[in-house]
């Protein structure tokens, strides 16, 4: 029997469901070379492999067989060929920007575990999606409001949650896609940088995002009597603004955010939450590439007169 690769499931998963993958039809305790390889929307290379040995019957199961060490990682780690991929391009980032088509993964079984590949003996191809079938992606243009809707398979109502993005703008929907594939009815809110939204902000006034939580909460489709928010970076902080001073906040995950405004400052009616004073001259170059920021405020929680700090 020719090897072949066996993956459950075996042409199409969720973007953050497990894929399980198999070689069978090798030679008994044969060393090959698994890759993994995958594209993103600008054509950027991204690829991983490991070494391993199939067992005594010709089998090799990843989630039995640990990775030898010399490639992407070692040990038993079944989605390592998944969360190992690195790009090509030093410092690219892997984003999804069209939830509505999935990211193709490529893998491939070599020969050997030289420097150089071997000879190719099964490849495979798989799909990761963002959209679980029946998910509904509605874009939001109400008000002032610039978002997208996404809503779980039927005609119930769902628990609500906001999704908010750091720096950067524009509308960010592979969070809120895959939130909705697992029941949430989700809202990828933009706050500046698309569409008639302000290029360039001097604040951000919570008025628009309380309106963002007042149309989720008069969907019919959304079940009440408040919704959760999730930020990320600049989003975590205006989270938890939202939650210092909005009603109906029931839950917030804020990740890698800090608890004080910075680059943008807060307004909630006759309120204004200043930035943190920044002191860039301490930035240091840690090579050609990169800039450490971690000195370049004092410690919120120390400095003296600080009014940056969002009141929770």
């Amino acid at each position: 029997m020719a090897p072949s690769i066996r993956l459950s499931p075996a042409a199409r998963s969720l973007f953050d469901e497990p894929l399980a993958i198999a070689v069978q039809g090798l030679g008994p305790r044969q060393q090959v070379t698994l890759r993994t390889s995958l594209r993103d929307e600008t054509g950027e290379l991204f690829q991983a492999s490991a070494h391993y040995q199939a067992g005594d019957d010709g089998e090799l199961d990843l989630a039995r067989c640990p990775a030898l060490p010399g490639g992407s990682f070692s040990g038993l780690e079944p989605m390592g060929l998944l969360w190992a991929l690195q790009p090509q391009k030093p410092f690219w980032r892997l984003v999804k920007r069209d939830v509505q088509s999935p990211f193709l993964l490529q893998l491939e079984v070599f020969e050997g575990h030289g420097e150089r590949s071997g000879r190719l003996l099964a490849q495979a191809q798989h799909e990761r999606a963002f959209l679980r079938d029946g998910v509904r992606r509605v874009p939001v243009r109400e008000g002032r409001i610039r978002a997208t809707l996404f809503l779980p398979p039927g005609e119930d109502t769902f628990p609500g949650i906001i999704d908010i993005h750091g720096l950067g703008g524009g509308v960010f929907e592979p969070r809120a896609s895959l939130l909705a594939n697992h029941g949430f009815a989700t809202l990828a809110l933009a706050y500046y940088q698309f569409e008639d939204l302000p290029q360039e902000p001097k604040e951000l006034c919570l008025e628009y995002f309380e309106e963002a939580v007042n149309y989720m909460l008069q969907h019919p489709q959304v079940k009440g009597p408040g919704v959760g928010l999730l930020g990320f970076s600049k989003g975590g902080e205006v989270c938890l603004a939202m939650a210092a001073f909005l009603k109906n906040i029931m839950a917030v995950a804020s990740l890698n955010a800090p608890v004080v405004a910075t680059c943008i400052p807060f307004s909630y009616k006759d309120k204004t939450i200043p930035t943190l004073t920044l002191y860039e001259h301490r930035a240091k170059a840690t090579n050609p590439k990169f800039l450490d920021y971690s000195d370049i405020s004092d410690d919120p929680f120390q400095a003296p007169g600080n009014q940056s700090l969002i009141p929770l």
